[in-house]
């Protein structure tokens, strides 16, 4: 009974350590292995680095030339995939940073740096964030742009993206916050198309007659099921100068982490009471607390009545 104990608990603490987390994509195993696959013309397109970087000790560095058609296809790229869990009427927060090189060419036409991409082979994907001329852009089906922006070059510019995937324009909504702000309140429209499916696509993509070259770094990448999973972890709260070494602080540390560029536990300053909490898959129960203290609890009893007998 005790080998028992010990194996279940070792299958079932990895797995419920991230709570609402269901997936990283930050580069810090130090390669391209938590991607599923990628289009790139070369290796030295799509570089794990070890500076520029924002958080951990890993970034992407993305680069296209002109010519660079990996998949023979429309306008010219270099591309990670990444097969998710996306499906109609799931829902999700994404988090992610970006920064483009000084030198990122400025012209008229469309150079998307993240994508989620549709099965389909054909037709403009139902999300993309992408440049086009001196403005980030993000569009929707349809071609809706509900957002848009001044580039920003050599700084690092970080997204949080809530998604509700639907081809019913009345069920899927998007919001966003950018570097800390809510720049996007939730946006009614439809993110996905009719019967079909989805998947990340992150890197560099963009029309075939952009000829200077192009690079731009990702960063940080994580999907969740909550906001507060996708948030940065809290700083440790200075000590209070009355307090001697050792002993507590005089206030309780907030109960959520501020987001970057924000004091405030909410991107936008407030609690968003709006927003729809979907049960985590993998954390606590709202009810019975942590589901590991839960399964110690009925492992505890199963190994007393074991004892008693």
């Amino acid at each position: 009974m005790r080998e028992l104990l010990v194996s279940l608990l070792a299958v079932l603490m990895p797995g419920l350590s991230w709570a609402g987390v269901v997936w990283k994509g930050d580069f810090e195993t130090g390669d391209l292995g938590q991607y599923s696959s990628y289009q790139w013309m070369s290796a030295d397109r799509l570089q794990v680095v070890q500076s520029p970087v924002l958080q951990g000790r890993y970034a992407l560095k993305a680069t296209v030339r002109q010519g660079d058609d990996p998949i023979n296809s429309s306008g010219n790229r270099n591309e990670l995939v990444y097969k998710g869990r996306e499906l109609e009427g799931s829902e999700y927060y994404y988090r992610w940073q970006v920064m483009f090189a000084p030198d990122f060419p400025s012209v008229k036409t469309w150079q998307v740096f993240t994508q989620w991409h549709h099965n389909g082979c054909c037709g403009s994907p139902p999300v993309e964030f992408f440049v086009y001329g001196e403005e980030l852009r993000l569009t929707l089906t349809d071609s809706a742009t509900p957002w848009k922006t001044k580039l920003e070059r050599g700084v690092w510019q970080d997204f949080i993206f809530h998604v509700k995937w639907s081809s019913d324009p009345s069920v899927g909504f998007v919001e966003l916050w950018h570097n800390g702000q809510r720049v996007l309140p939730r946006y009614m429209h439809a993110t996905m198309y009719p019967g079909d499916g989805i998947y990340l696509k992150l890197g560099l993509y963009r029309s075939d007659t952009v000829q200077p070259v192009g690079v731009v770094y990702h960063d940080g990448f994580v999907q969740a099921t909550r906001l507060d999973d996708v948030l940065p972890p809290a700083p440790a709260p200075a000590p209070d100068a009355g307090t001697p070494p050792g002993g507590g602080s005089s206030s309780p540390p907030s109960e959520e982490p501020p987001p970057v560029g924000s004091s405030s536990p909410w991107p936008d300053g407030s609690p968003p009471s709006t927003f729809p909490e979907e049960p985590s898959r993998f954390g606590c129960s709202s009810a019975g607390g942590p589901l590991w203290a839960v399964a110690l609890l009925g492992l505890g009893g199963l190994l007393r009545r074991v004892r008693r007998r």
